[in-house]
C-alpha cells in the first residue's frame, strides 16, 4: 500500500480513529504520538489574520508587455513582448477574516510580478487615492474603523469623529460612500497603485509614475441594498465569484496603464505630486498602456499560497524606486515588519513568496529557515572569499533631492493643496444626478449613527466643505430622518 498516513516525520500511522488508552474505555495515553502531533498541528492551524485587509482572496495569473514604455523604465518586467507570471490578491480593508465581502468598504488591489530581477509588488486599493497623507496617521485610522475596546463594536462616533479631523480624508470617503464602496465583484473593478512610485530608464532617467488597472469585463457596482441582502446570504460571494469565474475558463484580466510626470514638472506642480490623496488629472498627464493582466489559476490551497502570500511595497526591483510619498515609506517599513510577525522572520522562503530570480546574501538563521547558503559561502561581507558583492549600477536604484531640512509638517509647496477640491469635484462632475442621491442617502444613514452632537455637527460641515449645496441637503436629510424616528417612537408609545 503506497497511500498511508504517516506522521509529519513520514512515520507510519496505525490508526486515524482510535487513540491509544488502556483498554477500550481507558485514560488516553499521554505517549500517542501521532494523538499529541495531530492535536498540536490543530491547536496551530491559524495565524495571526492581517490587521488590515484581513478577509480576501486571489489567484494566479501572467503580465504580458504589450508596448513599448522602455524609454521610461529599464526594470525587464515591463520590456516589449515580456511575459511574467504573477500572482493577486483582493481583500477589503476594515473587516476581520469571517466579515462579509459585500459591507461598503475599500477594496484592496495587490499583486506580484515574479520578474527575472526578483519579486516586483504592486499593492494598492480599487480607488485612487487613500485617506491620509501620512503613515504616522495609519493605526490611529485603522483603530478608528475597527471596534470599540469595552462593548467590542463598530462606532460611528469614532469613525467620523477621525475623519472630520483629517480633511484630507475626504476624497477617499467620497469614493467609499459613492457607488465605488460596493463593487458588483473584483473582477468588475478597476485597480490602482495610488502611490506615486518612480521609473528610472537605462540612461538613468527618471521619471514619476501611478499605476492605473483598468477591468476588460467593465466596472460594475450593486446598490446597498442589494449588498446587505448578499452579505446575509453569502459572506463569501466576492470570493466565489472568483474562484468559479477561473474555474469555468472565465478569465478575468485588466489592461495596465501608467501615467508619466517627468521628474522636473514636481517641483512646480499645482499640487503635491506625491500626496496620496491627490490624482493626476488625465488632461495633464494622459494613460500610456502598458500591457495586460490575466487571471488563469486558481490556487490548490487557499491557506499555503493566498493567505501566505506576504505582498509588500518594498519589493521593488531595478529601475523602479519609491517617491517622497510620506505613506509609501511608512509602507515599505510597516508591510514587511508586519509579515515577519505574522508568518515568520523566513516568510521570504515559502513557495508563493520565493522569487523566480537567484537569492544571494548572508542572512542566516531564524526559525522556520530551510534554504542556506553552502558551507564555503563567506558569512560577512566585504570578504576575499567570493562572497556575493553589492552592485549599485546593476540595483538601478532611484533617488530624488530635497532641502534638507528636518521637519514635521506637510508640504505647503503648491498652490493647490486643497483638502477639499478633488472631492468636490468628484462630486459635481463625475457623480451624475442618480449618484449623487445614491450618495445622499448613503451618508445620510452613516451620519444618522453618530450619537454625539459636536461630531455630527462636524460631520456636516465636513460634506459642506466638499460642496455647499451637499451640505445643505444632508443637514435637511438627517433633521427629516430624526423627525420621522420621533413620529415612529410616538406612534409606538400611543400604541402601547
Amino acid at each position: 500500500m503506497s497511500n498511508f498516513t504517516t506522521t509529519q516525520t513520514g512515520t507510519p500511522v496505525s490508526s486515524d480513529a482510535h487513540s491509544l488508552s488502556t483498554g477500550a474505555d481507558g485514560a488516553v495515553a499521554l505517549h500517542d504520538r501521532y494523538l499529541v502531533e495531530k492535536l498540536a498541528q490543530f491547536n496551530r492551524e491559524r495565524m495571526p489574520e492581517r490587521i488590515v485587509h484581513a478577509k480576501g482572496g486571489g489567484a494566479f495569473g501572467e503580465f504580458v508587455v504589450t508596448e513599448d514604455v522602455s524609454k521610461y523604465t529599464r526594470a525587464a518586467v515591463f520590456q516589449p513582448g515580456t511575459v511574467t507570471e504573477t500572482v493577486q490578491r483582493f481583500s477589503s480593508v476594515a473587516g476581520e477574516m469571517g466579515s462579509p465581502d459585500t459591507w461598503r468598504d475599500v477594496r484592496g488591489f495587490a499583486m506580484r510580478f515574479y520578474t527575472t530581477e526578483g519579486n516586483y509588488d504592486i499593492v494598492g486599493n480599487n480607488t485612487p487615492v487613500f485617506f491620509i497623507r501620512d503613515g504616522i496617521k495609519f493605526p490611529d485610522f485603522i483603530h478608528s474603523q475597527k471596534r470599540l475596546p469595552g462593548s467590542g463594536l463598530r462606532d460611528a462616533d469614532m469613525q467620523w469623529d477621525f475623519w472630520t479631523n483629517s480633511p484630507e480624508s475626504a476624497h477617499q470617503v467620497t469614493y467609499l460612500m459613492g457607488d465605488r464602496g460596493l463593487p458588483t465583484s473584483w473582477r468588475e473593478m478597476p485597480g490602482f497603485g495610488s502611490h506615486t512610485y518612480q521609473w528610472i530608464n537605462a540612461a538613468g532617467e527618471r521619471f514619476w509614475v501611478k499605476y492605473h488597472f483598468t477591468s476588460n469585463q467593465g466596472n460594475s457596482e450593486m446598490t446597498g441594498a442589494e449588498a446587505e441582502k448578499i452579505a446575509g446570504a453569502d459572506a463569501d460571494y466576492y470570493r466565489r465569484d472568483l474562484y468559479e469565474a477561473i474555474a469555468e475558463g472565465n478569465f478575468p484580466s485588466w489592461d495596465l496603464h501608467v501615467q508619466v510626470m517627468p521628474y522636473e514638472d514636481a517641483k512646480t506642480y499645482r499640487f503635491n505630486p506625491f500626496d496620496l490623496t491627490k490624482v493626476w488629472p488625465h488632461a495633464d498627464y494622459p494613460l500610456i498602456k502598458v500591457g495586460t493582466h490575466t487571471l488563469n489559476r486558481n490556487p490548490e490551497n487557499f491557506f499555503a499560497q493566498i493567505e501566505q502570500v506576504a505582498l509588500s511595497p518594498a519589493n521593488l526591483v531595478p529601475g523602479i524606486d519609491a517617491s517622497p510619498d510620506k505613506m509609501l515609506m511608512a509602507r515599505i517599513f510597516s508591510y514587511p515588519d508586519a509579515q515577519r510577525y505574522r508568518i515568520g522572520a523566513n516568510y521570504n522562503q515559502l513557495p508563493v513568496n520565493a522569487p523566480k530570480a537567484p537569492v544571494n546574501n548572508y542572512s542566516q538563521d531564524g526559525a522556520m529557515r530551510f534554504s542556506y547558503n553552502t558551507p564555503e559561502t563567506p558569512v560577512y561581507a566585504p570578504n576575499t572569499l567570493g562572497g556575493p558583492v553589492a552592485d549599485a549600477a546593476l540595483a538601478g536604484a532611484g533617488s530624488w533631492e530635497n532641502d534638507g531640512a528636518l521637519v514635521r509638517s506637510a508640504a505647503t509647496l503648491h498652490s493647490e493643496d486643497s483638502d477639499f477640491g478633488q472631492a468636490g469635484t468628484l462630486y459635481r462632475e463625475v457623480f451624475d444626478d442618480a449618484a449623487k442621491q445614491r450618495f445622499l442617502e448613503t451618508i445620510t444613514g452613516a451620519i444618522s449613527g453618530v450619537k454625539r452632537p459636536h461630531i455630527r455637527e462636524a460631520a456636516i460641515q465636513y460634506w459642506t466643505n466638499v460642496d455647499a449645496v451637499l451640505g445643505e441637503k444632508l443637514r435637511l436629510s438627517l433633521a427629516q430622518g430624526e423627525t420621522t424616528a420621533n413620529e415612529k417612537a410616538e406612534f409606538v408609545g400611543v400604541a402601547e
